[in-house]
């Protein structure tokens, strides 16, 4: 799905309710950080200003917050997203379920992906515990998410979302790699929050086209469809 004065695209398709309820959930660790965030030193838009490789662009990053940090090549998530037939639009839980057992194959190593689970995004303590525990990779209705990111230049980090509307209309995959007050956040990332912006309340730092910004709890109530915990994120092989 594309919008016509955008050259990013989504292409993220829900996953069936049945798997949904089928997956085993996360259950918040009994202690967890108050704030966490990490940032890979190189990201990429991994085509996805090309095509709707959305979910495979995310488990891209995702390798990149292994440590130590693993960048996968653009051309090697163009050969693994083709392979698999979705080069342009997948179903979340299917690319979860392949990366298992076939991930992404560089520099000797085939880097795969642990079991997932889902997560529940509506409890906070939940799903900063996944968070800490590895990227929480989750689907979203992406229409207002774009705006924002148009408004402050593709492929640039440090933009704020807050105050969105309700959308369910599921049709892209980002990935959620902290969380903290919106202050705590900004002050990681060295950008200002804008004035009209609770700085006290709290945030969550979200990956999507090249890009790391900052997301109010409401916001992303607000355009979340469902929400999956790898574990481990990374395996090397």
């Amino acid at each position: 799905m594309t919008t016509r004065n955008s050259t990013l695209k989504r292409g993220a398709k829900a996953s069936p309710r049945h798997m949904l309820a089928a997956a085993m959930p996360v259950r918040a660790l009994r202690a967890i950080r108050p704030n966490y965030l990490i940032v890979p030193k190189k990201l990429s838009m991994w085509h996805n200003d090309e095509t709707g490789d959305c979910v495979t662009a995310e488990e891209a990053f995702a390798k990149a917050c292994y440590n130590p940090e693993i960048f996968i090549t653009d051309d090697e998530v163009e050969r693994w997203a083709r392979e698999h037939g979705v080069w342009d639009g997948a179903v979340i839980v299917d690319v979860l379920n392949w990366m298992q057992t076939g991930g992404f194959r560089q520099d000797n190593h085939v880097y795969d992906d642990g079991h997932h689970y889902t997560v529940d995004w509506t409890d906070a303590p939940v799903l900063q515990s996944a968070i800490s525990q590895g990227p929480v990779k989750i689907g979203i209705a992406a229409e207002q998410l774009l705006a924002v990111c148009l408004a402050q230049g593709a492929g640039k980090s440090g933009w704020f979302a807050t105050g969105f509307k309700e959308d369910t209309n599921l049709d892209h995959c980002v990935s959620l790699c902290g969380y903290g007050t919106i202050s705590w956040l900004a002050q990681q990332m060295n950008v200002t929050v804008p004035n009209g912006v609770d700085g006290t309340k709290p945030g969550y730092a979200l990956f999507t086209w090249d890009s790391i910004g900052i997301i109010d709890f409401p916001s992303l109530l607000a355009i979340t469809g469902e929400a999956w915990l790898r574990t481990p994120t990374t395996i090397v092989q």
